[in-house]
């Protein structure tokens, strides 16, 4: 059986909200860019989504910048 001990299992990343190196929690997310509905399903991108684990506040990073 496995015992967790409290300690820290994130990344450590700067935020500006908070203004120091937090730890987030890090998703790849699958966005659709296109406000059009007929055009959604081929506008999708994946995003790099960071979130700080102290204030909330998220950061999206497009990934292909093709």
């Amino acid at each position: 059986m496995s015992a967790t001990d409290g300690s820290f299992d994130g990344m450590a990343e700067h935020c500006e909200h908070c203004g120091r190196e937090t730890p987030h929690d890090v998703s790849v997310q699958i966005m659709t860019e296109s406000s059009r509905p007929e055009n959604a399903e081929y506008s999708r991108e994946p995003y790099r989504v960071s979130e700080c684990r102290i204030c909330g506040s998220q950061t999206a990073l497009r990934m292909n910048n093709a």
